[in-house]
């Protein structure tokens, strides 16, 4: 087992912690100078490294709902670094993302957002749980591996952008990409860190619904003596509102996944986030159109298009229904969305996994099947590779709004620990046969 006295003495935890801030510090010159840092180690390391440019808007779509809108536009660099290796033994890619959030709001920080200062056991900077902490991980491990000389099959680090539609690693994998297994790696503020494996992924689907109402048909500046001559979108809205409530309680108890209910205690939901309707300050009058929106999530094994049915099906009941939507059906548009995927505990790579988390950290992990979305599902959808995720404490990311982004320290020096120990594990061939 490994002592927290160990992960803080050691001189390859040194080497590691310099990196780590090293792209931490390159974060005001972009992402480019991240992917540069990136290649000149691995370079070093022994691995053959390429570049691969692409167009996010141009990546097929497996299991996965774009809309025009959402689309990432303009060329963007992944980076394949390969230690190449005996291909009758097992290969391993692993994944992480160099893209940040753009640095804005530093003077909201109360550390150095590019120093990668230290206190109190926690490692401060711009980025690092989003996405830098995964992407030094993988290539401190890959390092361990090379210099360990040991028989092992193919290693393989993507250095993929992936925020806001970047879709890197799948990119790479449409373009041919591949090996048995992958990892993905990235920080979780679950509160857990290196005591949870990411193998299962909730997939979800984001809508809106607009629907149609009339303002009384009345010259008059104020609408309310009229009211009951015009159809109030907001009225209808509800109606719709009650039929999505009454869809997402009827798939609660027709839909199971055991990982899932044992956490939250439903498979699935659906709730309504979001209604726009008229102004907060004409309250006399009637508009004729009412927005509102939602999301639905669902387990792995459902598909975007099995639940694009069910919602559209139950909208469509509720219109017919009533009089005014019968004739003034509501629309209904489909934002974004992904499909869920997982593999079981009791996959070769998982068992891989747990093995090198419990030979670090002295404790067994667990699955934590809550990350609906998460990038795992890239590798498993896209290309049929099996994927888990691994990744150390991590919190206030500057993504949701916050400051002072950071990992905990020891963690991530047992995140990297636990990353070299899978790649030379299972690249090594020393894994359990899948039954």
């Amino acid at each position: 087992m490994t002592t927290q006295a160990d992960l803080e003495s050691s001189a390859d935890n040194g080497r590691a912690v310099a990196f780590l801030r090293d792209l931490i510090a390159a974060q005001p010159k972009g992402e480019n100078a991240v992917q540069a840092l990136i290649s000149d180690r691995l370079s070093q390391a022994g691995c053959e490294v390429t570049s691969f440019d692409y167009e996010p808007s141009t990546v097929p779509v497996v299991g996965e709902l774009i809309v025009d809108g959402t689309k990432n536009v303009g060329t963007r660099r992944a980076i394949v670094a390969t230690l190449n290796g005996d291909a009758a033994l097992p290969s391993l890619l692993m994944f992480a993302h160099p893209d940040g959030e753009a640095v804005a709001d530093t003077e909201t920080w109360s550390h150095d957002p590019f120093a990668g200062d230290v206190d109190a056991g926690r490692l401060y900077g711009w980025g690092v749980a989003d996405d830098l902490a995964g992407c030094a991980a993988a290539v401190l491990a890959i390092e361990k591996a090379a210099a360990s000389n040991s028989p092992m099959g193919r290693a393989v680090f993507a250095s993929t952008p992936s925020k806001h539609y970047a879709r890197g690693v799948a990119a790479l994998l449409h373009d041919g990409l591949s090996a048995d297994a992958s990892l993905y790696l990235h920080p979780a503020e679950s509160g857990v860190g290196m005591r949870e494996i990411k193998a299962v992924a909730s997939g979800q689907v984001e809508f809106k619904i607009t629907i149609h109402g009339k303002a009384p048909n009345t010259t008059e500046p104020v609408h309310t003596t009229f009211s009951h001559l015009s159809a109030n979108p907001i009225d209808k809205a509800f109606v719709l509102h009650q039929a999505l409530t009454n869809l997402a309680e009827e798939r609660a108890k027709r839909i199971h996944h055991p990982l899932i209910e044992a956490e939250v205690g439903r498979a699935t939901n659906l709730h309504i986030s979001g209604i726009r309707c008229g102004e907060m300050r004409k309250f006399s009058k009637i508009v004729e159109t009412c927005e509102m929106g939602g999301a639905i999530s669902f387990p792995p094994g459902e598909t975007l298009e099995q639940i694009q049915k069910e919602v559209e099906g139950a909208i469509v009941a509720a219109a017919k229904a009533d009089e005014w939507l019968a004739s003034n059906p509501p629309e209904i548009t489909w934002v974004t969305g992904v499909t869920g995927a997982e593999i079981s505990a009791e996959h070769p790579l998982y068992q891989t996994a747990s093995q090198a988390v419990t030979a670090v950290t002295g404790e067994p992990p667990h699955v934590n099947p809550m990350h609906t979305c998460s990038d795992i599902r890239n590798p498993m959808i896209e290309a049929g590779i099996p994927c888990v995720g691994l990744g150390c404490l991590g919190g206030d990311l500057s993504q949701n709004g916050k400051h002072d982004e950071w990992v905990d320290l020891p963690d991530f020096l047992r995140m990297v620990d636990v990353t070299a120990n899978v790649v030379t594990s299972w690249c090594g061939g020393k894994r359990v046969n899948q039954t």
